[in-house]
């Protein structure tokens, strides 16, 4: 997929992650989490499979964390993702790409 615009997924709240998407040069990763000494290596495996599922060759990626689940993370990055192309308007099929 090609980002053509800026987009975001997410909220601040606890528990939760606030995912920024932008159009980029290859995949670039900004990466604040309250947790990122314990998990800060599977949040980013985490971001970066997805994109990959989801064939992002090209973005600037920025996650704030709060704590959110695996599936959250995934979620969110697939949301801001399909939201930067304007897909999410479509008849899309949430989840297929992202397991």
């Amino acid at each position: 997929m090609e980002i053509l615009k800026t987009a975001a997924a997410g909220t601040l709240e606890s528990s939760d992650a606030l995912v920024t998407v932008e159009p980029g040069t290859g995949i670039t990763l900004d990466l604040s989490s309250t947790v990122m000494n314990q998990y800060g290596r599977q949040i980013k495996q985490t971001v970066l499979e997805t994109l990959d599922r989801l064939e992002v060759r090209d973005a600037h990626i920025s996650v704030v964390d709060k704590g959110a689940l695996e599936c959250t993370l995934k979620a969110r990055v697939e949301c801001a993702v399909y939201r930067s192309c304007d897909a999410s308007a479509k008849n899309i099929p949430w989840g297929g790409a992202v397991r």
